[in-house]
């Protein structure tokens, strides 16, 4: 009997309430997030995808052109695609999907010439987490022992520019020198020549003129001898 009457008022409750004016309304429920905070609300966890080349900025910095393929390798490893009709171009390509991060989407283009790696192009490389603060201080010492290197082969090669033009300068003062040397010997050369012929026409002219003194002095010696006959002879003769 209890249970029936029960029932009954729970089903006459709403027309009671419709007709009664008086009757207290029920108060409103808050919304269900402002019951339970985000963090007590159920989150679904998904895997990381990762499909393709797994690079990091760290290792794609070291990459410099004139790399062989297997020094390439060595680094970042073996390509995802290649095009087995043009294979001296190599592609890495990522298309990852992170749990409550940024997806990664990135290509790394690698072309080659004789076997040396000639060109670099990369897109979406942004999308990779930025270096540590351990590889950021290794990047800088990388990168600060290359321009010293750099530095040291640019002194060098001017050092030995300078070398070259050194000895080209002195090569052209000894060409010279020794063309000099050899115009002024040739000089002393013809004036030796033309002193020893200068010599042999002054013996042969003074020759020539001490012939022509000694011609008339044997020419007036008879004379001179008839004369001193005459004058050593005695006026008188005996026959």
């Amino acid at each position: 009997m209890n249970k029936l009457t029960l029932i009954v008022f729970s089903f006459s409750l709403p027309f009671i309430s419709a007709c009664s004016p008086s009757m207290p309304s029920m108060p409103e429920l808050p919304d269900m997030p402002d019951i339970l905070p985000d963090l007590l609300l159920p989150t679904f966890y998904k895997d990381d995808i990762n499909q393709g080349s797994v690079l990091d900025r760290f290792k794609i910095n070291q990459l410099k052109v004139g790399m062989s393929q297997a020094q390439v390798k060595d680094l970042i490893g073996s390509p995802s695609i290649v095009d087995p009709f043009h294979n001296n171009q190599w592609d890495y390509i990522n298309h990852s999907t992170l749990h409550e991060k940024d997806d990664i989407h990135y290509r790394l283009a690698l072309t080659f010439n004789n076997n040396k790696l000639a060109d670099i192009k990369t897109s979406g490389i942004d999308s990779l987490p930025a270096l540590t603060d351990k590889e950021k201080e290794l990047e800088d010492k990388r990168i600060a022992e290359e321009k010293a290197s750099i530095e040291a082969v640019k002194q060098a090669k001017e050092k030995a520019q300078a070398a070259e033009e050194q000895r080209i300068a002195n090569e052209k003062i000894a060409a010279e020198k020794a063309q000099a040397d050899a115009l002024k010997k040739k000089i002393e050369l013809v004036q030796a020549k033309q002193q020893k012929a200068d010599q042999k026409s002054t013996i042969k002219s003074v020759n020539s003129q001490e012939i022509k003194i000694k011609e008339p002095v044997q020419k007036t010696q008879p004379a001179t001898k008839e004369v001193s006959a005459e004058t050593d002879s005695p006026w008188y003769k005996f026959w």
